[in-house]
């Protein structure tokens, strides 16, 4: 009997190309984090990847569109392992103090080596206008509204004083850039246990409890 030499099907063909581009764009965004996202080249990352240009042209037309992928794929790694489980809290207080909890052990278990891929990222990319920079720039204004309106929400609940969310929001947001850029510099974990206390601290202090 011939063996068969028929094509897979399509919906299979698309379903491995979706596993492919997933698997370069993670390794793209832990590249990018060390290396910055100006750094980021197709022609680099096909080198890290061991693929040939053209595999890597075949999912990003331009260094452009592959930068814009890797932002993408950076803030669903963001959203998954630091968003999605401090959600997973009952109220928007213990969602608050969660979301500061799971960004510093983010930066702890180096979910991207160089430390916050969007802390860096915002510092690279600021002086430079564009749509890469835009999707930073996008991003941490969700991540900032995100901690404003847990802030509403709890100073509903009546867990909070009433502070202004948007301050209370910046400060917190502050205290996760220098955590990051802390670690990366020393590689030292105490600066993160000491981001973790200050960030405790603040918190607590505007903790209104019965």
């Amino acid at each position: 009997m011939k063996p068969d030499s028929s094509p897979p099907p399509i919906r299979a063909q698309r379903s491995d190309g979706r596993r492919t581009r997933a698997a370069i764009l993670q390794t793209a965004a832990r590249l990018a984090s060390v290396e910055g996202i100006d750094g980021l080249t197709i022609g680099g990352l096909a080198a890290e990847l061991k693929m040939s240009k053209s595999g890597l042209y075949a999912h990003f037309g331009s260094k452009v569109e592959l930068q814009l992928a890797t932002v993408a794929e950076a803030a669903t790694i963001f959203d998954e392992v630091v968003v999605t489980p401090s959600m997973a809290e009952k109220s928007a207080h213990a969602q608050l103090l969660a979301l500061c909890d799971h960004y510093v052990q983010h930066l702890r278990d180096r979910v991207f080596p160089g430390g916050c891929f969007f802390a860096s990222a915002a510092l690279e990319m600021g002086s430079r206008p564009g749509p890469v920079r835009e999707a930073i720039a996008d991003f941490q204004r969700r991540l900032t509204g995100l901690f404003a309106g847990l802030v509403v929400a709890a100073q509903g609940e009546g867990r909070l004083l009433g502070e202004d969310p948007r301050a209370l929001a910046f400060e917190i947001n502050g205290q996760f850039l220098a955590a990051s850029a802390g670690f990366v510099l020393t590689g030292d974990a105490r600066v993160l246990d000491l981001a973790e206390q200050v960030l405790r601290r603040r918190l607590d202090g505007a903790t209104r409890y019965s």
